[in-house]
């Protein structure tokens, strides 16, 4: 990679494990709450805490999340990359710091769609200044995913870490420092947006269709800055990304966001009650001397909590699946690395319960491939976008596609917490193997009309 690619790749990859880092720890504090809160209070009336009221509150911030990525991406296109990924960044540490102060459910409730809100424009922004910015495209999405593996493991991980020692409240002010730190980095990058857009040779479609060997096309006309200007060219550019495969693409991110948010919110808790989970009194397993330098005492409650740990790990090894998936999308169609990735996924939906019921070896392994699945499939979908869309679109088609990811995928959140009060694990990851078949068999398709292009393309 050339310098600007170097400076742009450290900011997206800084800015990116951030938004990892709060996005996994929630989970670890929906846990908590559980037991922290009994009722969310709604000014005349308020709502039993369950499973399901949960689900709902953590829809709430990660819908925004998702919802806030479109008109990021128009914003995006209008005035550039670098300030909305600094504004994310300090807004996100403003949303811990209100997580911190919450003295109910109501006002976690604000703090996580403050959160959903700052953070929601940093993946149009960032990635759509990988993919006009960074010569070394699939190189650069494979780092940036590393970034953002390292964070959401790390994040739970230190999140539980410090759960050891202090109050939750306490936790969430704590890691609002690494994104205000981030923030200032921010400030400082230099470097040249759309270097990439300025080398591609490839000829502008005049009617902003295909430029790739399909439909999508990651040259489009070339103009970088151009962006939406009105509500009207909104729907005009709309309808111009919906008309092609971009459509059908926007179903496998919605596939990946269900899943992927279905799986990971109530993950922790669905471990709590399995054989091995018990909770490790703290006392038990450190020193006298550093308990005592701690201040943890006999009977104070602090316990190591295997679960956490568990689903740290598993976000973690998610590194090498965001890793091998960025790298394959440079050797491989992309729309065969979404079949095989959302099959792999299908499979492990069926397979989960089976392997906790195993031991808890079996269940380490089946665990640490889902945590390689879960990622895998991430670069090939960003991938896919940049192949399936104009140049001068990509940051309202990077809007729309986490949209699908985190607005709609958000609702996995909800029907997890749902299927897990009115009905059984078994049926959540039934559920959850379904999302994973729908995304392999739209990746199929794509592969087999792919392939029907490329042999008409052969005919004399």
């Amino acid at each position: 990679m050339n310098s600007n690619d170097r400076a742009i790749v450290a900011l997206v990859s800084v800015a990116h494990g951030m938004v990892h880092t709060y996005e996994l720890s929630i989970p670890i504090f929906v846990s908590i709450w559980l037991v922290e809160f009994d009722v969310l209070p709604l000014g005349l009336t308020q709502l039993e805490v369950t499973a399901a009221t949960l689900g709902l509150v953590v829809t709430a911030g990660y819908g925004l999340f998702g919802v806030g990525a479109l008109p990021g991406g128009v914003l995006v296109d209008r005035i550039g990359s670098d300030r909305l990924i600094t504004a994310s960044l300090f807004g996100m540490a403003g949303s811990f710091v209100l997580l911190g102060l919450s003295p109910n459910l109501l006002v976690v409730t604000l703090a996580l769609l403050l959160w959903g809100a700052a953070a929601s424009v940093y993946h149009p922004a960032g990635l759509a200044l990988l993919s006009k910015g960074v010569a070394e495209r699939g190189t650069g999405f494979a780092y940036h995913g590393i970034a953002g593996n390292v964070g959401t493991g790390l994040g739970p991980l230190v999140t539980a870490i410090l759960l050891l020692f202090v109050d939750w409240t306490a936790v969430a002010v704590l890691l609002a420092v690494p994104a205000l730190v981030a923030g200032a980095y921010a400030m400082r990058a230099e470097f040249d947006e759309t270097a990439a857009v300025d080398e591609d040779p490839v000829p502008s479609d005049s009617a902003g269709g295909a430029a790739s060997a399909v439909d999508g096309g990651s040259g489009g006309d070339g103009r970088a800055d151009a962006g939406v200007a009105s509500l009207a060219e909104f729907g005009v550019e709309s309808r111009r990304l919906f008309a092609g495969g971009f459509a059908l693409v926007f179903v496998v991110v919605m596939a990946s966001g269900l899943y992927y948010r279905g799986v990971l919110t109530f993950m922790p808790n669905l471990l709590e009650s399995l054989p091995g989970f018990d909770p490790i009194p703290l006392i038990s397993v450190l020193p006298p001397a550093v308990t005592d330098a701690l201040g943890v005492r006999a009977g104070s409650g602090r316990a190591i909590n295997p679960e956490r740990y568990f689903y740290s790990g598993l976000l973690i090894v998610g590194v090498l699946g965001q890793y091998l998936g960025g790298k394959l999308t440079d050797r491989i169609p992309v729309e065969l690395g979404l079949a095989g990735g959302f099959g792999l996924l299908a499979v492990l939906g069926v397979a989960f319960l089976p392997a906790a019921d195993a031991g808890i070896g079996p269940l380490l392994a089946v665990g640490a491939v889902l945590g390689c699945a879960l990622f895998f499939v991430q670069p090939f979908y960003q991938a896919t976008v940049a192949e399936y869309t104009p140049a001068d679109a990509r940051g309202l088609s990077y809007g729309y596609t986490y949209l699908g990811v985190f607005g709609v995928g958000a609702l996995g959140g909800a029907i997890a917490g749902a299927i897990l009060t009115y009905a059984t694990p078994a049926a959540l990851f039934a559920t959850l193997a379904g999302f994973g078949a729908v995304g392999s068999g739209v990746g199929a398709y794509l592969l087999r009309r792919r392939r029907k292009v490329a042999e008409r393309a052969e005919l004399p």
